[in-house]
């Protein structure tokens, strides 16, 4: 008996073999290919978190593994995190309240790297701003986004915009200050980046990037070095007092016995 192709039955039942064909190639093709897609996903977060310290390198893995340890923020303590467990959305992972900390040390020389995420004018940027081992200068930004305007908010991820962050200043008044102003509007140049010219918009998400992100380092910002210039004067006045005494000692022909007694104020 001949079948009619013709028929609605025929033609349902064409449709949904195809489908599910069609689907099944899709999800077998998408599964063997998921663990490249995620390495590839994890190299371009790297990647970022590279440029961010003016870091570029033909072995993007290499260099990472090598010079950057990823940590969380608990308690005021950097805590590390297992190699394993390096994320690719810092977004999530920032309302969860895990807020990462890449620590970037190569030649005895130590940049702080932070994770930004917020919005612009059309939909989600991202970025990394890197501090010098004060943790308050800027040393380098990375900036990316999904959809701004072409040579207007997407300008934000251009190198004259993001170079104006360098040696700027994050924190003033125990306060997170860094931030893009509108362009041309500048009045602090310590701590004001001048915003994109016609993308005023997506300037001021940046700003708000900048803000809402790294007001959860406050303290780890504001902390104090154990090197402060208080001790640093004290150690200058001990070697002050040690030359004078040899010099002392070389006049009288012999050592100078010192009693050190204290006083009352």
């Amino acid at each position: 008996m001949a079948r009619n192709t013709n028929s609605n039955t025929y033609t349902i039942l064409y449709a949904v073999v195809m489908v599910v064909i069609v689907a099944s190639l899709l999800s077998l093709v998408s599964s063997l290919l998921k663990e490249q897609q995620d390495k590839n996903v994890k190299l371009d977060i790297q990647k970022q978190i590279l440029r961010a310290v003016n870091v570029q390198s033909d072995d993007t893995e290499s260099e990472f593994n090598a010079n950057v340890k990823d940590y969380v923020l608990k308690n005021g303590e950097l805590v590390a995190v297992d190699a394993k467990d390096f994320k690719t959305q810092y977004a999530g992972e920032i309302k969860e309240g895990n807020f990462h900390v890449f620590v970037y040390e190569k030649d005895g020389d130590t940049k702080y790297v932070f994770p930004l995420a917020g919005n612009g004018l059309w939909g989600a940027i991202r970025g990394y701003i890197s501090l010098n081992s004060d943790k308050n200068t800027v040393y380098g930004v990375d900036f990316s986004h999904d959809s701004e305007t072409p040579g207007l908010g997407a300008e934000i991820t251009a190198d004259k915009f993001k170079g104006d962050f360098v040696g700027k200043k994050v924190m003033k008044d125990a306060d997170v200050a860094l931030k893009v102003v509108k362009s041309g509007t500048v009045q602090d140049p310590e701590v004001e980046v001048d915003g994109v010219s016609g993308g005023t918009l997506t300037s001021n998400g940046v700003k708000d990037m900048l803000y809402n992100c790294l007001k959860n380092y406050k303290d780890f910002l504001s902390a104090v070095p154990a090197c402060t210039t208080d001790s640093v004067a004290s150690e200058n006045e001990v070697a002050e007092v040690a030359e004078a005494t040899a010099e002392a000692a070389e006049v009288t022909g012999g050592p100078l016995q010192i009693k050190v007694v204290e006083v009352e104020e």
